[in-house]
């Protein structure tokens, strides 16, 4: 199916607050996920292999680590004037305002749909680990003739009080749009699971801008919240079942459909443990699918001894001699001799020194572990050096250590 012109909106403004204290320094989209990716690379990665090339990026907190990320990483083609990703702070035309919600931020950006004048607004989270060919949404949303549509997926119903909740009628259109209920109402065919919104969405041009503009006069700013359910007396909303996307070379002993919220820390931590193994739940390598990384101009990683199993490593790490298990051990990272680490997270340019054990543990960057510490043995010695996690997972902050 031939595609129209769409313009792709990124949200990625978001706090993160439960992600702290990974976000103390950071906003949640730019936090490093896996050996050598950042969240927002996931959704980035979607839109581009999706052949989605006109990309505004809107940020809003503690979005100087994100704005160098993509300035670094992700330039398309200057030659292609419709190549881009573009970086869009908040631009206070209405006053002196931050975005005041998902609507708002897209809102005070009418002037670039104007300028662009695509037929489709692609409007996407920061916040997901997932694959998803978004074409396959766009050929749902026009063959329904909708206005909008809505990515939606299953989820348990202790979970779904976080998300839009969707009921729809056979052909998928949506009936009612409950946001973050408190009792969320099972699905008719599974008393154990919701039907969630996953906040993205697409809309036809001209519906999108005239919701806006009711929504800004009455002080509405939110996509899931005001926007959604005040569309479906107006048009037709529909929603896309993200179980029916494929993606090529997917291996058969992933988990179909994989999506994850990653935002707390043990979501966070599940994740990375998810990539993992010899059968992973979500494989990073898919060269037909790839998520597009930062790149280092770091050596090659080198390894003088040690007994290394289920273990990711970025570049340039250097390990002495050191026993690691299922961990992620991102770039730059030095390991002395006789270190212990299992089931943890290691981020860019920290130093683990001689003798020093660390167990189920996210080490923020530019940490110095000295010699012969324990890390993730003792809760309440680890109070004294970490975050405790309300999930029980020690977290050490960033550091402002230089690397030599």
């Amino acid at each position: 199916m031939a595609h129209p012109r769409a313009l792709a909106f990124v949200l990625a403004g978001g706090k993160g607050e439960r992600l702290f204290p990974l976000t103390a320094m950071r906003s949640k989209p730019a936090v490093p996920f896996g050996g050598r990716f950042r969240i927002v690379d996931f959704v980035l990665s979607n839109l581009v292999n999706s052949r989605i090339y006109s990309i505004y990026l809107l940020v809003q907190y503690k979005s100087q680590s994100l704005i160098e990320h993509i300035r670094q990483n992700w330039v398309l083609s200057p030659v292609v004037r419709e190549h881009f990703i573009t970086v869009v702070p908040p631009q206070m035309r209405m006053g002196p305002e931050w975005f005041q919600g998902t609507s708002d931020a897209v809102f005070q950006n009418l002037a670039l749909i104007n300028q662009l004048n695509p037929e489709l607004i692609i409007i996407f989270g920061a916040d997901h680990v997932y694959r998803m060919d978004i074409r396959q949404m766009m050929d749902f949303h026009i063959s329904k003739g909708a206005d909008i549509t809505v990515a939606a997926r299953p989820a348990p119903l202790r979970e779904a009080s976080s998300f839009g909740v969707i009921e729809t009628d056979p052909e998928h259109r949506i009936l009612k749009f409950h946001e973050k209920p408190k009792q969320p109402k099972p699905m008719p065919t599974d008393p154990e699971r919701a039907y969630v919104s996953m906040g993205n969405y697409i809309f036809n041009k001209d519906f999108l801008v005239h919701c806006l503009v009711e929504a800004q006069g009455k002080r509405q700013h939110d996509f899931g919240a005001h926007i959604i359910p005040g569309a479906l007396s107006k048009g037709k909303v529909y929603a896309y079942d993200f179980a029916t996307n494929t993606v090529p070379e997917l291996k058969p002993y992933e988990e179909e459909g994989y999506w994850r919220d990653v935002g707390t820390i043990r979501s966070f931590y599940d994740a990375h443990m998810d990539m993992l193994g010899i059968t992973p739940k979500f494989d990073i390598d898919n060269r037909a699918w790839p998520v597009h990384p930062g790149m280092h101009d770091l050596a090659a990683t080198k390894i003088i001894r040690g007994e290394i199993t289920n273990t990711y490593f970025a570049e340039g790490v250097t390990v002495e001699d050191a026993k690691i298990s299922n961990s992620v051990i991102r770039a730059g990272v030095q390991i002395g001799e006789d270190v212990v680490i299992g089931d943890s997270i290691i981020m860019e340019d920290c130093v683990i020194k001689k003798g020093a054990r660390i167990q189920g543990v996210i080490v923020d960057k530019q940490n110095v572990i000295e010699k012969n510490e324990a890390i993730g043995f003792d809760p309440e010695k680890d109070r004294f050096r970490c975050h405790i996690d309300s999930s029980g997972i020690a977290v050490i902050p960033k550091q402002g250590r230089r690397p030599a």
